[in-house]
Order: structure tokens, then C-alpha cells, then sequence
């Protein structure tokens, strides 16, 4: 299974990204995975509505082009269906079963995804009705989608 992690933005403190280097190692016997990271708007602390739509808008476009075409595209909204750590790996095994063996990641920025992105997405993803940094979330995507295939292979994993 082929998985690309397109991201608005690049994680800016090194912790952050000593844990997706982690994760990205432990996968490297399960999955190929990917991350490609697009530029985030910059913007002001404050922003109007029409603003934030704006910038919305642009990172969305930029996520939409990093897409594979064909690829499985699951974005990351707090909108979307919730799974437990069972069902993400129920689900991950069910693409590969129906084909689709290249699966993409969305993650938006800091105000969230657009709606070009919601209605690309071919599945809504959320983990929590929380709000998460997103540099965070792209830490718990991997330490989830590890655990996934760890569970899909009856292999242990801690609880």
C-alpha cells in the first residue's frame, strides 16, 4: 500500500518532527508512505470570515494539486466519521482489498480545509470532536495508521 500525507505547512519544532521520523521508520515494513507538504497562507492573527474563507481556499487548492489522481482521499475534519483504533485498521485493510492501493492523507491548516477539499475527500476522517494543532495531528495520523497495520497483523501493540 502506497500512502501520501499531504499537508498544509512544515513542522516547526524539531520534537514534532522527531516523531513523524520515528513513525515513518516503524512503517517502513508495512506501507510506503509519503509526506508532501504545501505552503501555508501566511496571514494575521485576525482574520474576517471572508478572509479565513480566502485562505481556506488557496491552501485548499494547493492540497488538491499534491493529490495523486485516483488516489483514495481521506481528509482530516472534524465533520468527518469517527473510527476506533479496530475500524481505522478494518478500514485500511478493505481499501487494499477493493484496489485501492494508494491512499491519501489530507491535512489543512490551521483554520481547517476547504470546501473544494471536503467535497474531493472520498471519506471524511475525524479523531475527535477536539481541535488539534496540526502539526500534532500529523504525528497521531502516523502513530494511527502504525497501529493500524500492527492490529491488522495481529502483532502486539500497547493498549
Amino acid at each position: 500500500m502506497q500512502l501520501r500525507i499531504v499537508a498544509v505547512g512544515k513542522l516547526k519544532e524539531k520534537f514534532w518532527q522527531a516523531a513523524v521520523d520515528e513513525y515513518l521508520k516503524r512503517l517502513k515494513g508495512y506501507a510506503k508512505v509519503e509526506i508532501v507538504e504545501v505552503e501555508e497562507e501566511k496571514c494575521p492573527e485576525k482574520l474576517s470570515p471572508a478572509q479565513e474563507t480566502q485562505v481556506k481556499e488557496r491552501e485548499g487548492g494547493r492540497l488538491i494539486r499534491a493529490l495523486l489522481p485516483g488516489s483514495f482521499c481521506i481528509a482530516l475534519d472534524l465533520s468527518g466519521k469517527e473510527y476506533s483504533s479496530e475500524g481505522f485498521s478494518d478500514l485500511l485493510a478493505s481499501l487494499g482489498l477493493q484496489g485501492k492501493s494508494q491512499v491519501s492523507f489530507v491535512i489543512g491548516g490551521s483554520l481547517g480545509l476547504s470546501p473544494s477539499i471536503q467535497q474531493r475527500a472520498d471519506l471524511l476522517f475525524s479523531f475527535s470532536r477536539l481541535t488539534f494543532p496540526h502539526q500534532l495531528i500529523r504525528v497521531v495520523l502516523l502513530e494511527q495508521i502504525y497501529r493500524a497495520f500492527r492490529i491488522a497483523r495481529n502483532e502486539p501493540y500497547h493498549k
